[in-house]
């Protein structure tokens, strides 16, 4: 069905276009009513639906329907899977079409700066390129079913102190290289059908009134195509965010906003076709859901709890396991701790589900004949402690043969408006983990939680398996893998540091509350734990599996890139174990021409693939110029300098397992203009100006020879090498080498072999 939407705008008036963009009204305006648009929902996500019905004055943060609650991003981005991702969206598109949602509000693009943010668990990873892929992935699935996306929060949203009006100064590479690619990728590879801005300002411009972010960079760069709305009451100045692109308000100001863009228009401040713009953009969106609707979709809640399930077998990570697992039926195992039996298994928010069915670990071993006892030890809500509860866990599990503490943080450690106030798990948690584990040698410690804690205990467990915030199948899925049922082969999608200490941000988080400093630029999780040679407790990728794996045979399509230039990288891989299993085949650059401020190495490519026992396969990745780059200011674009770079395979970011280097060419030069502050290093570096300086170093040397002066030591020439690298044209001056005159001439002639240089 074709609208003509232009002609639709053509109808409204001036009131009726103004209040379209302003929140609940865009969904029930008298408008939308006249021209004969049903009116539409929206639900808050982005692993659920939060539909909820009634009078919206009497709605609390929890009344929706039930749904079905899926791993939070915490998880699944751990699953470095995004056919799983894409599968997910798929089924939460139909459950969208199934309830009447045109937009579920999300995926969550943010980086994971800090393990302190409080709304880490909406959120993927520390890595860009990981953030992105599984982002588009997930907005794919969702779309697939004419379901919009809203990819949140764009940008730089990357804590809860302050975030409605703190400014997250940031660097322009920073922001190009680790907190927008995120978004761009999605953007340009799933086309979101809307986008939300933050609360917070960058660089001291709100992103709701930001044009470089939502017209310059988003819609001219990336190609966007839908609309901007607001995080709910980020609105600042309404008239300066729609001429800045943003779109819809949210949620309603109840007319007081509708009423500054209709003065704006009648006393000339804001021109009206900016706002047609607006409304254009916004019923286009509603239109590809109205006009796709699909009577077909079921929202089977059994169905998809399986799903869920699934999901979340795929996610969870094993970090450690010294054989412990998988338990074995005939085992007497003790579980511990109150989570066994009511998982943590959601973040705290806008994003809690009202889940339509929960299984706990306890409730999965018993349904399954589980040779297990229970011990509460500690409870699941709070961090106190009961002297006979806790003797209690530690005889249960000393008199039995293996146990398994169900640990992490309580709801009230992490949520959404507020950051966590330190990584470190609740004492209670910590003191019986200590003393069981004296008592029991086989003890396994189940994690739940939406970001990393400190784990002073990991290297006496004999397992650590890292559920994060699983969804409402959690227990079914830990039950699974505890037990052998299926195997483990999520890889951290983030650092877990020793310490707090040791993380990048830590001195600059969070500010304060006006500003925070990224001070840090791009060196955020594993790209500065690899360039400070830090040891961490579990690397970035890190991720045990029940069986094993062999890489070899790598492959380069070509020894040599050239711009423009794809290449082609092959690696075989077997599965070298007795069970089958997944690996997750993760590919990295390192840049090796020493270029100042680059990474040990990047992520940029993963793939993950099933193996029988035995068998081997045959892993390809497609790697372009873009994925050498680093965003060069001056340049304002990305860049690439001539050189060796490697490619580094393996298990782990910190496991590599075979590397090759191959040789880049480009005939692309950054712009450079010599003054009297050029040193004799840049003028040696660059093609432009090296032959001429040589020339001139040489006519110099030779001088200096014939007049008796070439007297010195191999150490006195190795200084006066690393001397005239580092001068400046204007010292040739003050050591006598030429004139002024000579001096302006030499600058001359080298900006024009610059400027002439082909």
């Amino acid at each position: 069905m074709e609208r003509d939407v232009k002609s639709i705008v053509a109808q409204m008036t001036l009131e009726e276009k103004a209040g379209l963009c302003s929140g609940a009204d865009f969904w029930h305006t008298k408008a939308v009513e006249r021209l004969g648009i049903p009116s539409v929902m929206v639900s808050d996500g982005p692993h659920g639906l939060r539909k909820q019905e009634g009078e919206a004055d009497h709605l609390g943060l929890n009344d929706s329907i039930k749904a079905v609650c899926f791993p939070a991003a915490c998880a699944t981005a751990s699953s470095f899977d995004t056919k799983l991702m894409e599968e997910m969206g798929e089924t939460l598109g139909e459950e969208c079409q199934a309830e009447g949602i045109s937009i579920l509000l999300g995926p969550a693009a943010n980086i994971k700066r800090s393990p302190l943010c409080g709304r880490n668990f909406e959120y993927f990873s520390e890595d860009p390129y990981l953030t992105g892929k599984m982002a588009a992935a997930e907005i794919k699935g969702i779309q697939r079913w004419d379901v919009g996306t809203s990819m949140k929060h764009f940008a730089a949203n990357n804590q809860e102190y302050n975030r409605m009006s703190c400014s997250s100064e940031v660097s322009e590479r920073a922001l190009r290289e680790i907190y927008l690619p995120g978004f761009e990728m999605a953007v340009k590879e799933a086309k979101p059908r809307t986008i939300m801005c933050s609360y917070n300002k960058i660089n001291g411009t709100f992103s709701s009134e930001n044009k470089y972010l939502l017209t310059d960079i988003l819609r001219d760069e990336w190609g966007f195509e839908g609309y901007v709305m607001t995080d709910w009451g980020a609105v600042c100045d309404r008239v300066k965010g729609l001429e800045a692109g943003l779109e819809l308000e949210m949620p309603s100001s109840n007319g007081i906003n509708d009423a500054k863009i209709v003065e704006a228009v009648q006393n000339g401040k804001l021109d009206e076709a900016v706002l047609d713009r607006a409304v254009e953009r916004m019923l286009n969106v509603l239109f590809s859901y109205l006009d796709h609707t699909h009577e077909e979709a079921v929202f089977d809640r059994d169905k998809d709890h399986e799903k869920a399930v699934q999901v979340e077998m795929e996610s969870a990570v094993l970090l450690e396991n010294n054989g412990v697992l998988p338990l074995k039926n005939e085992q007497k195992v003790a579980y511990i701790g109150e989570f066994a039996k009511i998982p943590r298994y959601q973040g705290g928010g806008s994003s809690h589900i009202n889940s339509s069915k929960v299984t706990s670990a306890w409730e999965a071993a018993k349904e399954k004949g589980r040779n297990v006892t229970y011990a509460k030890g500690f409870p699941f809500d709070s961090d106190t402690r009961d002297e006979d509860v806790f003797q209690k866990a530690i005889e249960t599990a000393k008199n039995a043969e293996a146990a398994v503490i169900f640990a992490g943080l309580p709801d009230v450690f992490e949520s959404e408006g507020y950051d966590r106030a330190s990584m470190k798990m609740p004492q209670v948690q910590l003191d019986l983990i200590d003393a069981v584990i004296k008592v029991q040698p086989n003890t396994v410690v189940v994690l739940h939680n939406g970001s990393p804690v400190e784990c002073p205990w990991a290297d006496e467990a004999a397992a650590v398996l890292e559920m994060y915030l699983g969804g409402q199948g959690v227990g079914s899925a830990c039950d699974a893998l505890l037990w052998g049922e299926a195997n483990p082969c999520g890889r951290l999608a983030e650092t877990f540091p020793y310490h707090l200490e040791d993380n990048p941000s830590y001195l600059n988080f969070p500010g304060d509350g006006k500003k925070v400093q990224y001070a840090e630029d791009i060196y955020v999780g594993y790209r500065y734990y690899e360039a400070k040679k830090m040891p961490v407790r579990w690397a970035f990728g890190h991720g045990l599996s029940y069986t094993s794996f062999a890489y070899g045979n790598l492959q380069l399509s070509a020894s040599d890139l050239a711009d423009g230039e794809k290449l082609l990288v092959t690696v075989d891989v077997t599965n070298t174990g007795g069970m089958k299993g997944k690996e997750v085949v993760q590919l990295y650059i390192s840049d090796k021409n020493h270029t100042p401020g680059r990474p040990v190495k990047e992520l940029k490519g993963f793939s993950k693939i099933e193996l029988e026992p035995g068998e081997t396969e045959k892993v390809s990745f497609e790697i372009t110029v873009r994925d050498l780059s680093f965003y060069h200011e001056e340049l304002r674009d990305w860049f690439a300098p001539d050189g060796i770079y490697e490619i580094c395979i393996g298990h782990a970011s910190n496991d590599i397992r075979v590397c090759r280097e191959f040789h880049f060419k480009t005939t692309r030069l950054l712009p450079f203009r010599v003054d009297y502050t050029t040193t004799l290093g840049e003028l040696l570096e660059d093609p432009r100006t090296k032959q001429a300086i040589s020339h001139f170093l040489k006519q110099a040397e030779e001088e200096t020879a014939r007049a008796g002066g070439d007297t010195a030591t191999e150490s006195d020439k190795a200084m006066m090498q690393a001397m005239m690298q580092a001068m400046p044209i204007k010292s040739l001056i003050s050591f006598g080498a030429m004139t002024f005159e000579h001096c302006d001439g030499m600058i001359r002639q080298l900006n024009e072999l610059i400027s002439n240089y082909q």
